[in-house]
């Protein structure tokens, strides 16, 4: 008996020893002195600029944790479908990409709370959508939509318009390559692009619905059994949010059309 207590205390100060040993990635990035984040092109979440620089609402959002946490950003643009295996890996630190909370991907990853909240959109062409203006005139099987691969669209596609052909695409330019050319009839996607893309080509593409049909959180996406991290990133959410900082970024790349000269 006294044998079995004996190795149970080991067992339970090996495991303690090892919780305790392992380093929280707030810790690495504050001795590496770079905060490397993973992101993909969403606009207006991530973009390039005519400079070839990224800018958006995420990059202005990564670049105050990295201000407030005094270390460098280094983002790591990735493709959406691998970009939690990515991260996963170690191929960076914190995925800050426009992400919503959702119980499959909180299965992977651990969350931060909201810092921002999106919805789904929609863009379809005129010619070939016309009189089309709601999710049940979409979802009809001669109906061709397009999504971004991996993404919440995708989902939002197969929950709302079950019976319509979804065609998926690796990024969000050749998914509306297709629409401009008329080979779809419509493209789902987070808000606010589908309205700035109708804008952009006005001619020829519109908005059919006149509100968002979903709602989604948005959070920061961190490896798993990093307590440290996740309290300190819920934080500074919360000081962000304080301090007016994401309220401010988010009239300025979700309510206006000011930094459309920075990328025309």
């Amino acid at each position: 008996m006294k044998k079995i207590l004996c190795l149970v205390i080991v067992f339970l100060m090996f495991t303690w020893g090892a919780a305790f040993a392992k380093q929280s990635i707030i810790e690495t990035i504050e001795q590496k002195g770079v905060i490397r984040v993973g992101m993909s092109t969403f606009v207006p979440w991530a973009m390039k600029d005519k400079k070839g620089n990224l800018v958006g609402f995420e990059i202005d959002v990564a670049k105050r944790l990295a201000k407030d946490m005094g270390v460098k950003v280094e983002f790591v643009p990735t493709a959406w479908s691998g970009i939690i295996p990515a991260l996963l890996t170690g191929k960076f630190d914190i995925i800050i990409g426009g992400m919503g909370i959702t119980p499959a991907r909180n299965l992977k990853v651990n969350f931060t709370i909201p810092y921002e909240y999106s919805g789904m959109s929609m863009v379809a062409n005129k010619a070939k959508a016309k009189g089309l203006s709601s999710l049940k005139d979409f979802n009809k099987k001669d109906i061709i939509i397009a999504a971004r691969m991996g993404t919440t669209a995708e989902q939002a596609v197969a929950k709302y318009m079950p019976r319509a052909k979804l065609k998926l695409f690796e990024n969000e330019s050749q998914a509306l390559q297709e629409l401009n050319l008329g080979r779809v009839h419509a493209v789902v996607s987070s808000a606010p692009m589908p309205i700035f893309h109708a804008l952009k080509y006005p001619g020829k593409l519109f908005v059919p619905l006149k509100e968002n049909f979903t709602k989604e959180p948005i959070g920061f996406a961190i490896r798993k059994q990093d307590h440290d991290a996740l309290n300190f990133l819920n934080n500074w959410i919360l000081n962000m949010r304080a301090n007016g900082f994401l309220k401010e970024k988010n009239k300025y790349w979700f309510e206006s059309k000011n930094w459309e000269k920075l990328v025309k």
